[in-house]
C-alpha cells in the first residue's frame, strides 16, 4: 500500500484499527492480562520484550489481517522492532493493515478538570523516523475529567496545534481527547467537545483532514457532525474501560464509527494458550469488534 492506499483505506475500509499501544506504566498490566505476571521480568528490557512478544504473536496470527483490522496503533518500541525479520510496520503493510504510532509521552497532572499531554520535544525526530519506516499517521491522547468547558478547550487547542505539526510531515494525526467514561458530567463533555472540535476543524486550512478518536458519547448520534464533517478522514471510538460485549453494542448504535479498541481487543488473549486456541480466541474478538463497526443498530436519518 502506498500513502494514497491507506488514505482510502482510512476513509472507506470496512473493518477496524487494533490499538497495539501500551507503554511504560500500562505495559505491566497488560501482560498481567495477557498471564505473564511481573515475576516474569527482572529489567526494563525485559518486560518489553515480553509485551513485544505478544504483539507479535498477534500480527503474526492468520486472524489478524487486513480483511477486518484496517489499522494498527504502535508503541514507538514496538514500531522499532521486527516481526519474522520484518520490520513492523512493513509487516503491517504486507498483511493489508495501515501502521499508526503513538506520539504522546504520557499526561499532566490535572488542572481545569482535564490532563493535558506532556511536551514532546523530540516530535519532529520521531515523526521524520516513523515516515521513514513506512508509518501513516499518528495517534495522540489526553483525557477529559470533568465538563469544565476551559479545560476542553485547552485540550483540543493543544491537540490539534500537535494535529498540524504531523501533518507538517505528511502524516495523518489521530487526534484523541477521551473523556473518562466514570465521569459524573459525560453528557456535558461530550458536547462541549463536539463544540470545540467542530470549531477548530474550521480552522483547519482547506484540504487538511485529521482522524479523530473519541470515548462512546452517552447519547448515540452525538457525534455525527464529525463524522460527515469534509476535514475528517474518519472517527474511531475507544472502548474506554467497557467490556468488549458492551463496547460493541455501543460502538453499534453510533453511524459511520469504527472501533479503535485495546483492551477490549486483547482481553480474552493469555501467553499460556496453543496457537490453535490464541488465533481462536483472537478471530473471535476481531469478528465482535469488526461487526460492531460496520453493522450499525442506529436508525439513519433521512
Amino acid at each position: 500500500m502506498n500513502h494514497a492506499e491507506m488514505t482510502e483505506k482510512m476513509a472507506a475500509g470496512n473493518g477496524f484499527i487494533a490499538a497495539l499501544d501500551q507503554s511504560g506504566g500500562s505495559t505491566p498490566k497488560a501482560l498481567k492480562g495477557y498471564g505473564v505476571e511481573e515475576s516474569a521480568w527482572n529489567t526494563e528490557e525485559e518486560m518489553f520484550g515480553l509485551i513485544h512478544d505478544m504483539r507479535s504473536r498477534i500480527i503474526k496470527s492468520p486472524a489478524f489481517t487486513g480483511d477486518k483490522v484496517i489499522g494498527a496503533i504502535l508503541f514507538e518500541r514496538t514500531m522499532d522492532g521486527t516481526v519474522e525479520g520484518k520490520g513492523v510496520p512493513a509487516a503491517l503493510i504486507e498483511k493489508g493493515v495501515v501502521p499508526f504510532i503513538k506520539i504522546d509521552k504520557g499526561l499532566e497532572d490535572e488542572a481545569n478538570g482535564v490532563q493535558l499531554m506532556k511536551p514532546m520535544p523530540t516530535l519532529d525526530a520521531l515523526l521524520e523516523r516513523s515516515k521513514a519506516l513506512g508509518v501513516y499517521g499518528t495517534k495522540e491522547r489526553s483525557v477529559i475529567n470533568s465538563a469544565n468547558a476551559e479545560g476542553i478547550a485547552a485540550v483540543v487547542k493543544q491537540q490539534f496545534e500537535i494535529g498540524r505539526q504531523v501533518l507538517s510531515h505528511g502524516m495523518m494525526p489521530i487526534i484523541e481527547p477521551e473523556v473518562n467514561i466514570k465521569s459524573e458530567t459525560r453528557a456535558e463533555c461530550d458536547k462541549i467537545l463536539l463544540a470545540e472540535i467542530l470549531k477548530n476543524l474550521d480552522e483547519l486550512p482547506e484540504g487538511e483532514r485529521v482522524m479523530l478518536k473519541l470515548s462512546l458519547p452517552v447519547v448515540a448520534g452525538t457525534f455525527d457532525p464529525l463524522v460527515s464533517h469534509p476535514k475528517v478522514l474518519r472517527v474511531v471510538a475507544l472502548s474506554g474501560g467497557y467490556a468488549r460485549p458492551e463496547a460493541c453494542v455501543e460502538l453499534g448504535k453510533n453511524n459511520g464509527i469504527i472501533a479503535s479498541f485495546s483492551r477490549a481487543l486483547l482481553s480474552d488473549l493469555r501467553f499460556q494458550m496453543s496457537d490453535a486456541e490464541f488465533d481462536a480466541s483472537l478471530g473471535a474478538a476481531i469478528d465482535d469488534i469488526y461487526k460492531g463497526s460496520t453493522v450499525k443498530t442506529a436508525a439513519v436519518a433521512a
